[in-house]
């Protein structure tokens, strides 16, 4: 062969190490990372405390002085600009369908707090110390025995959200025959009634082992997990590190950042019918239409994720901005057409007083600064580099995914992250608050995917 002939073969065999080596540091699979399942997040040094693991009964419950003193602050509206002619949501919140909204607040929700109060305490609360934060949840858990299957539950909230969000699949789910459901849906540290941290660095995967954490503490080994926004995210990441504990995932967020994911979406643009049944193409493309409006959608983010405080110091203690801020992504995250409407289409979908519920979780709790921080937090080259992403989750997963939600995953993406993908639907009705919108049609896909799983988990135990 002579010298270039070997020249040319080491060369060959040069470039093919070099590709092997680059595919496995730009897409294979990564290890799980290992994490402190011990963290300690409270306030002062971790050798002075000692964690508290009794479970509190927890009510909420509000002065009239507190009512009275919100009350004087909406009654200070202040003078606005009106909406530019012709304009209704297109600019963000409008200003008079604003004061409408306040002086609701005001005079018709208020004049009823006491009825809203026993509404909001219609569910068992609890509080608990997990990591050295005080962890606020909802448990609802048969008080008979029964012969039918035991499911334990985690339903996980994001943001603008909060437990709220899932009273009335909480409601469902109770009145199931086919399965005993042990329910428990907690507030997100920093949101609502759960203490926040007191030190960086609590991102999205670390909020992940104390949700695990708080499972295990209330007896439940083994449990099945719903979520979507940010409880998407993190019941993903409790499948992924903790599989042992996990039954199956089911999310009405779907999302895989794998550093192929953007590959294939280019790939799949070019024939979309390939990849995705023909009726459902317009979830996903035109391309450049959907990330258009993602990136007109997510200016709050790049906010949250550099400035939290900033933002929410201007929020804090402000009930009229901070109404204004959170139903307007209730708004034109439930579907972006609803911007060419005067109300902003919240009346379309929700209550106001279920709307107003969810305002006042952050308002009476102060939470919404320590809310935000968990988008700085979740960005940072350190949470980054967990890899968290480019780890397979082997639990059974399912993704129920509704239209006029921000973004959706292709399965072909889906896969590399969930290759135990065994549900995925598609619905036409419904955006990002799905289980607050569209709780009856939730219900019904969770009990699809639950009943896959179970059989997959039947078929398993038979081989």
């Amino acid at each position: 062969m002579g010298l270039l002939g070997n020249f040319i073969l080491i060369f060959i065999g040069l470039i093919g190490f070099m590709g092997v080596r680059i595919y496995r540091q730009s897409f294979a699979p990564q290890p799980k990372p290992e994490m402190d399942v011990a963290a300690y997040w409270g306030p002062g040094d971790k050798a002075l405390y000692k964690e508290d693991t009794a479970v509190h009964p927890f009510k909420i419950s509000y002065s009239e002085e507190v009512i009275k003193k919100l009350k004087e602050k909406l009654e200070d509206f202040p003078e606005l600009h009106a909406p530019l002619e012709g304009v209704n949501f297109e600019y963000g919140f409008n200003s008079n369908h604003l004061k409408q909204v306040v002086k609701y607040w005001k005079d018709g929700y208020l004049s009823k707090w006491g009825l809203r109060q026993t509404y909001l305490n219609k569910y068992p609360h609890y509080k608990t110390k997990i990591q050295g934060l005080d962890m606020h949840f909802i448990h609802v858990k048969s008080e008979k025995a029964s012969d039918r299957p035991v499911l334990p539950i985690l339903l996980l909230h994001g943001w603008p959200g909060s437990v709220v969000e899932f009273y009335s699949l909480i409601e469902k789910l109770k009145g199931n025959q086919e399965y005993d459901f042990q329910i428990v849906a907690p507030s997100l540290p920093g949101y609502g009634w759960s203490q926040a941290s007191a030190k960086k660095d609590l991102g999205h995967v670390e909020v992940a082992v104390i949700m695990r954490n708080l499972m295990v503490r209330l007896g439940y080994q083994k449990f099945y997990i719903q979520g979507g926004d940010w409880g998407s995210i993190i019941g993903s990441n409790i499948a992924t590190l903790f599989p042992e504990n996990v039954l199956g995932y089911h999310s009405n967020m779907c999302g895989a950042m794998t550093n192929a994911s953007g590959l294939k979406i280019f790939i799949a643009s070019f024939y979309p019918e390939y990849f995705i049944p023909k009726e459902y193409v317009h979830f996903f493309y035109p391309f450049w239409s959907k990330f258009s409006y993602l990136l007109e959608e997510s200016g709050y983010m790049h906010i949250q994720c550099t400035k939290p405080d900033t933002i929410g110091t201007t929020l804090s203690n402000n009930p009229i901005g901070l109404v204004a801020y959170i139903l307007e992504k209730f708004s034109t995250w439930t579907n972006k057409e609803y911007r060419t409407l005067a109300d902003g289409g919240l009346s379309k979908r929700f209550t106001m007083d279920a709307l107003l519920d969810n305002i006042m979780v952050y308002y009476l709790t102060n939470s919404i600064t320590t809310s935000q921080r968990l988008y700085s937090e979740a960005f940072t080259f350190r949470e980054l580099g967990l890899g968290i992403d480019r780890v397979p989750t082997p639990v059974p997963t399912g993704c129920a995914r509704f239209q006029h939600d921000l973004s959706h995953s292709i399965d072909w993406v889906l896969k590399d992250k969930y290759p135990n993908l065994v549900h995925s639907t598609y619905h036409e009705q419904g955006g990002h608050f799905a289980a607050m919108e569209v709780p009856d049609v939730v219900y019904k896909d969770l009990l699809e995917f639950l009943q896959k799983a179970q059989n997959q988990g039947k078929v398993k135990s038979e081989l």
